[in-house]
């Protein structure tokens, strides 16, 4: 069965790789704050006043809280990429169904999806758009 183009902007194949990349530079953001983190604790070690340490207590709070944020991080760039795949594979189910706007005003037969940040545009094979969301009907 040949699937007519399915976009996150461009087509399926397009979108899961800019869907990784994303999820790879959110990653590479994520170890390099990581990064610049101990980068500044051990600064913050080396310059300490030997007479005054760090609070061990307060180093294992920073260490504690600085790793939950980027296990919250990683969490939500994960979700973010299981989202946009589950939203891909719906407009890709939808490639060939008749739609129908919620107004009744516009339908047909779908011939693409475009999948945004914004929510998934219809387009029909009579050149008219649908945007997909909450009482449309497609069969």
């Amino acid at each position: 069965m040949t699937v007519p183009a399915v976009s996150n902007t461009t087509n399926t194949t397009g979108t899961s790789s800019s869907t990784s990349s994303a999820a790879t530079t959110a990653a590479a953001s994520s170890t390099m704050n990581y990064n610049q983190f101990l980068q500044l604790l051990m600064t913050e070690l080396k310059y300490q006043d030997p007479t005054s340490p760090m609070d061990p207590t307060q180093q294992l709070s920073q260490l504690a809280s600085f790793s939950a944020v980027e296990q919250q991080v990683q969490t939500n760039t994960t979700l973010t990429s299981l989202l946009n795949n589950t939203m891909i594979n719906q407009a890709e189910s939808a490639i060939g169904r008749t739609v129908q706007s919620s107004d009744g005003s516009v339908s047909g037969v779908i011939s693409s999806v475009t999948v945004s940040s914004s929510g998934s545009t219809a387009t029909l094979t009579n050149g008219q758009t649908v945007t997909l969301g909450t009482g449309v009907t497609i069969s």
